[in-house]
């Protein structure tokens, strides 16, 4: 039996991604990012998201077509982000994959955009051991899961109780005056600063917080004590060492979401983890994460960086892993859900 050719469509936040992969091969992978419309408010505006999905989504469409060399009457099946994401986005992808699916008469996987952040790997490193963690941490969404099946079987273990580590580095960039996205920025930034400088907060780390959010994050408390600090420098007359700043901030993030994957792998006896989402391609965060798992022997799987960030190529991977499992397509009524938990993989 040969291998299925998924068509997955992305549209969750603000990039539109359209990509065909063939088993494990990336046959295409087109994205168009709106990113520049959102620059000067300082984050994602989600009716401005929408309409650049509406402009970008047949072109990009076409030219992945064109790049796969594939007939869509070839297509085994079209994947599409179900949820979570803004929910105006959402629809446009929603709304396009339907169309194809009903205009090719050929199944529809809805399926779940973190999940996917998981599945893209397998482009890069083949099967995923399982069980295995996962950390993803992005713009929207910070979670530690427990993979015991790509396609049927994903728990949440640990999720953010309010701000995405993502979210607190755009919020922190805009604080110093840096541009948006922040993530990118702090980064490079944090390079020419000393973590140690300023001993930021580490959230929910403290032994009465563990009791109740062992596997949890926070940045909301970590955000706040870099503002009270900048203010109160300023406040003094003194200059802000943004780039001590940065990467004191970025040492107190990564700190935590790397203890906490530890503490899960160690806690689950695993020895397989995997790191997903935007910030993935933080180099402080890559680095430090695979420092610690390695040192007690859990081996940790990244996707290229161009992998991490939102793409068709995930849902396309999740795509045929559902459709190498036989699972029943999705119906052609389903809804989008700017909700929908992790426990989801197929709507």
């Amino acid at each position: 039996m040969s291998e299925p050719l998924i068509l997955g469509i992305e549209s969750s936040c603000d990039e539109t991604g359209v990509a065909i992969v063939r088993g494990r091969e990336l046959l295409a992978n087109e994205v168009a990012s709106s990113v520049e419309q959102h620059v000067r408010f300082g984050g994602v505006v989600p009716e401005v998201a929408s309409r650049a999905h509406l402009q970008a989504m047949v072109p990009a469409l076409k030219r992945a077509l064109a790049a796969a060399d594939v007939d869509p009457a070839e297509l085994d099946g079209v994947a599409v982000t179900a949820g979570p994401g803004l929910m105006g986005a959402l629809v446009v992808g929603l709304s396009a994959a339907k169309a194809l699916a009903t205009a090719l008469a050929k199944p529809l996987y809805g399926v779940n955009h973190l999940v996917g952040h998981v599945a893209v790997d397998l482009l890069d490193h083949g099967e995923l051991p399982t069980p295995a963690g996962a950390l993803l941490v992005s713009g929207g969404h910070t979670s530690l899961l427990r993979v015991d099946d790509i396609a049927t079987s994903v728990t949440e273990v640990g999720a953010t109780i309010d701000d995405a580590a993502g979210e607190a580095y755009d919020k922190v960039a805009r604080l110093l005056g840096l541009s948006y996205p922040g993530g990118p920025v702090i980064d490079k930034l944090a390079a020419e600063g000393d973590p140690t400088a300023i001993a930021f907060p580490r959230g929910l780390t403290a032994q009465r917080d563990l009791a109740r959010h062992r596997f949890d994050f926070s940045f909301s408390g970590l955000k706040t004590a870099v503002s009270r600090w900048v203010e109160l420098r300023r406040a003094d007359g003194l200059d802000v060492p943004v780039a001590d700043v940065a990467a004191s901030f970025q040492e107190a993030v990564c700190d935590v979401l790397t203890a906490k994957a530890v503490d899960l792998c160690e806690a689950s006896g695993l020895e397989h983890f995997l790191l997903g989402g935007g910030v993935a391609a933080n180099s402080r965060l890559r680095t430090l994460l695979e420092e610690r798992l390695t040192a007690v022997g859990v081996e940790l799987r990244r996707p290229r960086p161009g992998l991490c960030t939102d793409n068709g190529a995930m849902i396309a991977a999740l795509g045929v892993e559902v459709a190498r499992r036989g699972l029943p397509p999705s119906a052609l009524d389903i809804g989008a859900d700017s909700g929908l938990p992790v426990t989801t993989v197929l709507v």
